[in-house]
């Protein structure tokens, strides 16, 4: 059914038409505050209305004295409360016809939670079998963009869901509810739709002066409206050395790849910046794909890169070489931008306000099992994701985050260059990820506050490394890969800074979840209860404005999103599509938007996702699904690698005669013939319990397991290793 929305004063209705009209009913909300009741009552005017008050809970005065005051008809639980009586009262209630609304006690949170009440008082509550309306409470100032229209405090989207009823009344369906309001709250802002380009020139405007870029190759420091100015005069250049509508960029992390990515940006025209450390074929296929005429580099990178399929030099823009020619107009655009409105810039530009569904930027994907995809990011997708991610991590503008990851990573993209710009945060660029101990320098040296990186970069630290150097991070974020329990005890004991898993990929803008430290109690008055957000072994909760559904991984039924099946997803930063390929689009696209991400997961009961595995990275073995991960870490265990700093194993699947596919080890380590070792190794896992089927058949030796340039494993290079290896 099609939401209906209606505003007045500072409140946006949708979906009021769920709310029953004539029988009783049970309102379940995310979160409620003193003002936040107050509207709900005007919503159900007219109809008798019963508190459900929690009261193992604390609640702000006013909203404390509201609920107490005279004439107010109320059912008090709490944690002591036998369930089975208190089922009875709530039905007997609700079947005279009152509407029952849930009034959650005050919780510390991370900014734009999905909810903060716990999944056991939910679970307890969903116990008396009534019809259940969820409501999601959108706070817009939760999820705002610095650089766009300011929001009142108090502006608020309430979003009622379909009624609950009968068997459907569990945590997990209403989990799935609340997650579809977030996304149909968070997706109704008119902020989605500003130009990337137009919020860039905003951001560069208020923060220009006060955040910088540091090259850490040299430790030069650039400030923000400087690297605009430089970016404005190369934007003019790029209008008028191409007519096509995409331009790519071979460049490392660095000032240099930030000023190139803006240009791009400004001269109306999409960023393709291209994974040079891909093979040949790779690349060849990404530049046809994007059809491209220009590149913009630079000398030392084209003569340091040698195995990229270099164009003809006509087509080479060198940046060292062109900028020095761009002065006087470098310095005739620092005085424009200086004095000019955004509006007036942006007009002169030729960038609308408005960006939409058009094309942003184009990024390929790895290629770890396959051919690169080309993946269209629109301007809403990175608007939504920029917010998301803002949102969430919630830093000041004296934050700076380190900026190592490749920038044709879709987290090194939108996180260290649309992001910081926007939210206004420093960078501390450097070119490479595995320079851990020049990066650790770094960090120390510039306070940094934020680290990126994959579980494979991260054990780079535990190398040589200092705990002081690390001491001034305030998040160390990894994802693209999972995160071995070994490698974050270790990283926390040696640093005393927890490891936030995080996911994501290339189609989601790339950010979908993320793991963040506890939230403080704050105000003891008004929460004194915690909503985590954090929790060991999942990738976190998603980014506000996210849906989720999953279903069977084999028959694509929908199950509940407790079980472990095919994850989904929707929402404002799911990418449209491929680019030019239709066919395999349609293959994780539905005609809903829905989004099918080929991981396999589950949700808890707190909505903190659970990655199980890859499709990619399971093996149907006599008609068992086996994941490759959780062999791999049973064989760490095993062996005794659980706190190995560089990955020893990966297991692959290759096809078998006999029961469709079979297992294959490849590993780096030294010891006696292999098909000794295997039949060592089976051994030993079958004493601990690991299934035969779960057993790997044959092991290969081999110098290195090879890794992608974004420090995911190359599941493409393993398989062929491991199919030469079978065959011969």
């Amino acid at each position: 059914m099609e939401s209906s929305t209606s505003s007045f004063k500072d409140l946006t209705v949708l979906g009021r038409e769920n709310l029953p009209a004539s029988e009783g009913f049970l309102i379940l909300p995310n979160l409620l505050s003193y003002y936040d009741l107050l509207r709900l009552e005007a919503l159900v005017k007219g109809r008798s209305v019963v508190y459900l008050i929690d009261e193992s809970a604390e609640f702000h005065p006013l909203l404390k004295t509201h609920l107490h005051r005279d004439g107010v008809d109320a059912l008090a639980i709490g944690d002591t409360t036998d369930a089975s009586s208190y089922a009875s009262a709530v039905e007997g209630i609700v079947r005279e016809g009152s509407v029952v609304i849930y009034v959650p006690g005050g919780a510390a949170s991370i900014p734009a939670p999905l909810s903060t009440v716990a999944g056991l008082k939910l679970d307890f509550l969903l116990r008396a079998k009534v019809p259940v309306v969820p409501l999601y409470v959108h706070r817009l100032k939760d999820t705002h963009i610095p650089v766009t229209k300011a929001v009142g405090d108090g502006d608020v989207v309430m979003a009622f869901g379909d009624v609950l009823r009968g068997s459907s009344v569990t945590l997990a369906a209403y989990q799935e509810s609340l997650l579809g309001l977030t996304e149909k709250a968070f997706s109704s802002q008119s902020f989605l739709d500003v130009h990337l380009g137009y919020a860039l020139v905003m951001g560069l405007k208020k923060h220009g002066s006060r955040n910088v870029m540091v090259d850490g190759k040299d430790d030069g420091v650039l400030r923000f409206d400087k690297i605009f100015a430089a970016a404005l005069a190369l934007s003019r250049y790029i209008r008028k050395e191409t007519t096509k509508k995409r331009v790519g960029i071979v460049l490392p992390p660095s000032p240099a790849g930030l000023i190139a990515n803006l240009a791009v940006v400004l001269a109306g025209k999409t960023p393709v910046n291209l994974n040079f450390t891909a093979g040949r074929g790779a690349i060849e296929s990404a530049i046809r794909q994007g059809d491209l005429d220009r590149f913009l580099t630079a000398d030392a990178f084209v003569r340091k890169v040698q195995s990229f399929p270099w164009p003809p030099m006509k087509q080479l823009v060198m940046l060292e070489r062109l900028m020095p020619s761009l002065k006087i107009s470098t310095i005739a655009w620092f005085l424009l931008s200086k004095l000019l409105p955004s509006s007036l810039l942006t007009s002169i530009l030729g960038l609308p306000k408005h960006g939409g569904n058009g094309e942003a930027a184009l990024l390929f994907t790895s290629g770890s099992s396959g051919e690169p995809k080309g993946v269209v990011l629109t301007h809403r997708n990175l608007m939504a994701n920029v917010c998301q991610f803002g949102s969430r991590l919630n830093m000041k503008s004296t934050d700076s985050i380190l900026a190592c990851l490749p920038l044709f990573h879709s987290f090194g993209c939108t996180v260290t260059l649309w992001y910081p710009v926007i939210f206004g945060l420093s960078l501390v660029s450097y070119p490479s990820p595995i320079e851990t101990k020049k990066l650790a320098e770094l960090i120390q040296k510039h306070k940094v506050s934020v680290l990126l990186a994959t579980p494979t970069f991260l054990r780079g630290y535990l190398r040589g490394v200092h705990r002081e150097q690390l001491a001034s991070l305030k998040l160390v974020v990894t994802g693209a890969e999972k995160l071995p329990k070994s490698v974050a005890e270790v990283f926390e004991t040696r640093f005393g800074k927890r490891v936030l898993e995080g996911y994501g990929l290339t189609e989601t803008s790339p950010v979908s979840n993320v793991n963040l430290n506890d939230p403080e109690t704050g105000d003891r008055d008004v929460a004194h209860s915690v909503a985590p957000g954090y929790r060991s072994g999942s990738v976190g909760q998603l980014m506000p404005g996210m849906a989720l559904r999953i279903t069977n991984a084999e028959t694509g039924e929908a199950q509940a999103v407790h079980q472990s099946g095919m994850i989904w997803f929707k929402g404002a930063n799911v990418f449209t599509g491929y680019l030019n390929d239709p066919k395999r689009s349609a293959e994780v696209l539905d005609s809903e938007g829905w989004f099918r991400t080929g991981d396999v997961g589950r949700l808890d009961l707190d909505g903190f996702l659970y990655i199980e595995g890859r499709m990619s990275r399971f093996s149907k073995i006599a008609g068992e699904m086996v994941p490759h991960e959780t062999v791999e870490e049973l064989i760490n265990k095993c062996l005794g690698l659980e706190n190995e700093t560089v990955r020893k194993i990966a297991v692959v699947g290759v096809p078998d005669v006999e029961k469709g596919e079979a297992l294959v080890l490849l590993t780096t380590l030294p010891g006696a013939p292999e098909q000794t070792e295997i039949v060592a190794l089976r051994h030993r896992l079958i004493d601990h319990g690991v299934a035969p089927l779960w057993i790997p058949k044959k092991m290969i030796r081999i110098a290195d397991i090879p890794i992608l340039a974004s420090g995911k494993l190359d599941i493409k290079a393993c398989e062929t290793i491991a199919r030469a290896g079978t065959l011969g």
